[in-house]
């Protein structure tokens, strides 16, 4: 009989148990050399030459206080990455870069487009979208106006980098109909809301092919974040030296993972994305992407330990107090977990823990303090 009865596992309440007596879960992983590499093994595809293949500037335009660049480039398969640079208008000199991540939000028909605004009109399904997870604007845009060159790009399985639809499984179309009702509630077209249905089915198929390929699905997004991270360090407009990556929810999980596994990420922001992986069981499993669950890191630490294995690189922390994907505790445990890390090496200061009212967001208050924050690590 299990001491914990889960409610999602019911009658397999004890395989859990079963599990922890093999081996400790989640031992406590300290930063330094050993758990990088270890973080570098679990994700898979690493190489040694990360650099975007065949770069091209394909559009210029102006808008708003921001002078943007529409630029491509292959990560070496699949179609060329689609990727935005922003930064404010009439600027000479180099400024500080940051990679802004795009969410995961079930949303994989459009990428960059969620937290960008680009030479195009917006189309209104986006603004919607916009104003429910970051206070009704481009986030992005507002930062490249705080003073930042901003990188907003595709990666894998989102947006230029999706998958075409004749490569799923349509079988579970029809299963789409019953829940139609409530993306065009929101605006959202039928065909991009059937298509985002599917693609989120589509993840599992591309964690099973990840695990023949001896990678990850968080290996394969966080290599083609890395290549993104280059591409902007190689830029006469950025301020050499390293830069700082920012993300909410599934843009938070691929912060955190540049923040483990990026010796060029000199400072992250993680945004509605940190708990312990306790925290989740029971709770938080089946809500959350493939990216958060690297396969066999928990036989080595929680994912706290890997978001902090290059401490003392500075990392902030936004937590949404009444944020459906994660327990209050798990949240709170995070932040103990992340600042004893700090704090073991010597730097409490580099991490920031800070905890905001309300649901699931990056909303203005929060950019503000987050665009703050880059402003101090990045100055010089």
């Amino acid at each position: 009989m299990a001491s914990i009865l889960y409610e999602h596992l019911g009658i397999f309440s004890d395989w859990a148990e079963k599990a922890a007596s093999e081996r400790p879960l989640r031992p406590l992983a300290q930063p330094g050399p050993q758990t990088q590499k270890q973080v570098r093994d679990t994700l898979g595809f690493f190489f040694r030459d990360e650099q975007p293949q065949d770069v091209r500037i394909d559009d210029t335009w102006e808008q708003d206080g921001v002078s943007g660049e529409a630029v491509s480039w292959s990560v070496g398969y699949g179609p060329r990455t689609q990727a935005w640079v922003l930064k404010p208008v009439g600027v000479v000199g180099p400024l500080p870069g940051v990679v802004a991540l795009h969410d995961h939000g079930g949303f994989k028909f459009n990428g960059k487009e969620k937290i960008a605004e680009g030479p195009e009109e917006m189309p209104d399904y986006l603004r919607i979208y916009q104003e429910r997870a970051y206070g009704g604007r481009a986030f992005a845009n507002a930062l490249a106006r705080e003073g930042f060159v901003v990188l907003v790009h595709d990666t894998f399985a989102w947006g230029s980098r999706r998958f075409p639809r004749e490569t799923m499984e349509t079988a579970f179309a029809p299963a789409f109909e019953p829940l139609a009702g409530e993306s065009l509630s929101r605006g959202i077209p039928y065909e991009i809301a059937e298509y985002n249905f599917l693609a989120r089915l589509q993840e599992h198929e591309l964690e099973k092919y990840c695990g023949l390929l001896g990678t990850t699905f968080a290996g394969v997004v966080t290599y083609e974040d890395r290549v993104a991270v280059q591409y902007l360090l190689s830029r006469s407009d950025v301020v050499p030296g390293g830069v700082g990556c920012i993300g909410l929810s599934g843009g938070g999980c691929r912060a955190g993972l540049l923040q483990g596994s990026c010796d060029a990420v000199r400072a992250a922001v993680v945004v509605g994305m940190m708990s312990t992986h306790e925290g989740l069981l029971d709770h938080n499993v089946r809500s959350h992407t493939w990216m958060f669950f690297p396969a066999g890191w928990s036989r080595l630490g929680d994912w706290t330990d890997l978001v902090a294995c290059r401490a003392p690189s500075p990392l902030l922390v936004q937590y949404d107090n009444e944020d459906d994907l994660f327990t209050p505790a798990g949240m709170h445990a995070a932040d103990q977990r992340l600042a004893a890390h700090y704090a073991h090496v010597g730097h409490p200061g580099a991490y920031t823990g800070e905890f905001y009212p309300g649901p699931h967001k990056f909303d203005l208050a929060m950019q503000a303090s987050a665009f703050a924050w880059l402003k101090r690590q990045l100055a010089g």
